[in-house]
């Protein structure tokens, strides 16, 4: 804007010598997000500006960056505030600027999480990248690695129905009971990119989801000790790919030290360096709900909400 008076901030960005990786992060975020087909896609359900007056909503692209930084850089409803009043960098991604522009505050980011979530906007932006990435070949549809992950959740009552959310149950894994529910993933073996995403409760079997993940053109299918037997469900019968399940750990342990317990064992390692890209998108979500802290807005409300998730972790914030 011509004849703007540069703050603190914009003088500090426009003489750095050096960009940062959060810089550099949101630069690629700028350039490969889909923006306007979002923005197409959400705004029949924004609000629109009253004509008796009154506040008007936020724009919906501003709104759109401030929930993709949250989920890039796992930061809840009031966490997601002072960044933007703080960090120059999320100010100017998120297009605020701090002398003219309200600072949307937690209320308004939980809002609109949940218009996303009303509306089913969740799966259809999952849908939009899924066409996106296909579109431009970068999931060959060859390959599947299966993985599925516990998400803890509050087990307590003390909530207004004074109940727990009836889509979450109880397991056990080990010797530690979990309460919560569990995300299935289907990821391109090349990529590493998910393309299928099932979410149950906790006491469901890794197994009993597996069908539900493969889009049907797969040539070989990856998954851990937790899948053993897959090939003999009956909802695989005339499945042509092949099934490479990992060894269980105990039987692994057992292999002979001959040349052929040594060719197996390097036969496993080549299966678990294929299956660790698998692991990758399941590490963003134990970082988001596990390994840190947030308030309640942060954790998954509904198994609704988690393609949503998915959608947006193609790349982690650094």
């Amino acid at each position: 804007m011509v004849g703007k008076q540069l703050g603190f901030a914009d003088y500090e960005l426009t003489t750095a010598k050096k960009r940062t990786q959060r810089e550099n992060f949101l630069a690629e975020m700028e350039a490969v997000v889909l923006w306007q087909a979002l923005i197409d896609l959400i705004e029949p359900h924004y609000p629109k500006a009253s004509k008796k007056g009154g506040r008007p909503p936020y724009p919906l692209g501003t709104m759109l960056r401030i929930h993709l930084l949250q989920q890039w850089y796992s930061l809840s409803d009031p966490e997601m505030e002072e960044p933007l009043i703080e960090v120059p960098t999320m100010q100017l991604f998120a297009g605020i600027e701090l002398i003219s522009d309200r600072i949307p505050d937690e209320t308004t980011s939980l809002t609109f999480r949940h218009l996303l979530e009303r509306h089913g906007l969740g799966e259809r932006i999952f849908d939009t990248g899924k066409a996106l990435l296909a579109a431009r070949g970068v999931t060959m549809c060859q390959g599947t690695i299966f993985d599925a992950t516990l998400i803890a959740a509050p087990s307590s009552t003390k909530n207004k129905d004074g109940k727990r959310d009836p889509e979450m149950h109880q397991t056990k894994k080990g010797n530690q009971w979990y309460f919560g529910m569990k995300a299935h993933a289907g990821v391109d073996k090349y990529s590493g990119l998910i393309y299928s995403v099932v979410v149950t409760g906790d006491n469901v079997h890794d197994l009993t989801a597996a069908a539900e993940l493969l889009h049907g053109d797969e040539q070989v299918i990856y998954g851990d000790a937790g899948y053993k037997g897959i090939s003999k469900r009956p909802e695989m019968a005339g499945k042509r790919a092949e099934f490479r399940v990992a060894m269980r750990p105990g039987k692994r342990r057992a292999l002979p030290d001959s040349e052929e317990g040594k060719l197996l064992d390097l036969v496993e390692t080549a299966k678990a360096h294929i299956r660790s890209k698998g692991e990758h998108p399941v590490r963003v979500i134990k970082h988001q709900f596990e390994f840190r802290r947030h308030g309640c807005a942060a954790l998954p409300r509904s198994s609704k909400q988690f393609p949503h998730f998915y959608s947006l972790h193609y790349l982690q914030a650094p």
